[in-house]
C-alpha cells in the first residue's frame, strides 16, 4: 500500500483510465460530492483514493448489464490501486447518450 502523498496523482490516473471506458459517460462525485480526491488547485471528482480503498462513481450508458460494466472498471483499476479495494458505484444510467466515437446513439434519427 502506498502513502497518502500519492492520492492526487493516483486519483487523476484512475479518472483518466475510467473516462476511457466505452461504457462510461462520465465520472460522478455522488449526491453529496464526497467521491473525490483533493489535488493541488482543486479535486478529482468521481474518484476517492482512501488508505484502504478506491471509490469510483460513474455515469454509464445503458448498453450492457451494469454488473459487467462495474466488473470491467474494477479490473481496469485494480492493477494500479496499490492493494486497495476498488469499489464502483453506478450513480446514473443514460439510455441515449452521445457515443464516444461520434456515432449515433440508439434512438437517434438517421
Amino acid at each position: 500500500m502506498s502513502t497518502a502523498d500519492d492520492a492526487g496523482p493516483l486519483g487523476a490516473e484512475i479518472a483518466a483510465r475510467v473516462r476511457g471506458c466505452p461504457d462510461v459517460v462520465g465520472l460522478s462525485a455522488g449526491p453529496f460530492g464526497t467521491v473525490s480526491t483533493p489535488v493541488p488547485g482543486g479535486r478529482v471528482d468521481g474518484v476517492a483514493v482512501r488508505p484502504d480503498s478506491v471509490e469510483i462513481g460513474v455515469v454509464v450508458r445503458f448498453e450492457r448489464p451494469l454488473p459487467e460494466i462495474a466488473d470491467g472498471i474494477r479490473d481496469l483499476v485494480h492493477p494500479i490501486a496499490h492493494g486497495r479495494r476498488v469499489l464502483v458505484a453506478i450513480e446514473d444510467v443514460l439510455t441515449d447518450p452521445p457515443r464516444p466515437d461520434g456515432g449515433q446513439a440508439r434512438g437517434d434519427p438517421p
